[in-house]
């Protein structure tokens, strides 16, 4: 098995290579010597500023987390699905029956926080979560408000929920295969200005782990040209003791059949899978190393703590470890993510080892 060890407890330093050094070209820029330098990404491609409810973390502070931990890019996902306001709830497994709805209030905030919090060393995507996939008719006019309130600053969508089992006592209501059916004006949109969205869409649970792949496949099959994201490869806490050599074809086969998707390795469901079979995971990553993106899915509620963040995203983290060096420049040191968005910046190359010299 390979080595992707539990966590340690320690929060793992971060980078100290700074925004602008990505910004160098590939040869400008120092190598990447994994023996010294961290571990985890230089991306936090799956991040969550708002709660589902209460008050989050201060921008400034998380700021601060940000820099701890060398993440030099982040997209915020604003939470989508907001509990009722007079609830007085922050997450929402601990207030079943109380409403998640599709908002607008986060990314709203999320926009107005990027231009008043500006930060030199940090890159920010801003994220349209508000889309209700399952009632999905006026969705093209609320993007329409986003372009008049924040003209060109919403460059992602999601994360959106398609079927999300954890929300289903929250009167989440799924996408059905009708409503997907119905997306295509905004999937155009999207379309036309080159915007990824990631979509939450669990493949099934221990009952029965493909339950739900029908309905990503109907996305994929409807949508091919569309750049998607599918977050947690559609693992969740309702999927735990998937066979992973079927998980895996699964995610390889619909790799190879649609070129324009791509797999969300975040949230530390995956890491007890990965953990757990490392052999199978991590020979996956390296061999579809282009399609892989990073990110923790930490929710940033003023409950938490940066020991809390750092726990995440170094457990999110661990199977870069032990990625071979052309998977870990790709997914941990931002190469999938620059292409993805058309960022002119750049990930360095991967320092040679005395075992990577050739014999004298």
């Amino acid at each position: 098995m390979l080595p992707v060890q539990k966590h340690s407890g320690t929060p793992q330093p971060g980078s100290q290579r700074s925004l602008a050094s990505f910004a160098l070209a590939t040869d400008e820029q120092a190598c990447y010597d994994r023996a010294t330098e961290p571990y985890t990404a230089i991306i936090d491609g799956h991040f969550h500023p708002q709660p589902f409810g209460g008050a989050p973390i201060e921008t400034q502070e998380m700021f601060t987390y940000f820099n701890k931990l060398g993440i030099r890019f982040v997209n915020y996902f604003g939470i989508g699905q907001v509990l009722e306001l007079k609830s007085g709830c922050t997450y929402y497994l601990d207030c079943p029956g109380i409403a998640a709805q599709p908002s607008i209030k986060n990314d709203f905030i999320n926009g107005m926080d990027s231009v008043e919090y500006p930060h030199p060393n940090l890159h920010i995507t801003l994220s349209m979560t508000f889309p209700d996939l399952a009632h999905p008719e006026d969705i093209v006019k609320t993007i329409q408000l986003y372009d008049k309130e924040f003209p060109g600053m919403f460059k992602w969508a999601g994360e959106l929920n398609v079927m999300k089992q954890a929300l289903l006592a929250n009167k989440h209501e799924p996408a059905t295969l009708t409503s997907i059916d119905g997306w295509a004006p905004f999937m155009q949109l999207l379309r036309e200005r080159n915007i990824p969205v990631t979509l939450h869409s669990d493949l099934g649970n221990n009952d029965n782990p493909t339950e739900f792949l029908f309905l990503m496949q109907h996305v994929l099959e409807t949508y091919p040209d569309n750049k998607i994201v599918w977050a947690h490869m559609g693992l969740s806490k309702e999927l735990t003791s998937m066979d992973p050599n079927k998980h895996v074809a699964i995610m390889k086969d619909l790799l190879d059949r649609y070129p324009a998707l791509m797999l969300d390795i975040s949230w530390d469901v995956l890491f007890n899978a990965y953990h757990q079979w490392g052999d199978i995971f991590i020979a996956f990553f390296n061999e579809y190393s282009t399609r892989i993106l990073p990110g923790s899915d930490f929710v940033a509620a003023s409950t938490k703590d940066f020991n809390q963040y750092a726990k995440e995203f170094d457990i999110t983290s661990r199977a870069l470890k032990a990625i071979d060096d052309e998977a870990f420049r790709n997914i941990a040191l931002g190469e999938n993510y620059f292409r993805l968005l058309g960022l002119n910046y750049h990930a360095p190359a991967i320092c040679e080892t005395a075992a990577d010299e050739p014999a004298k």
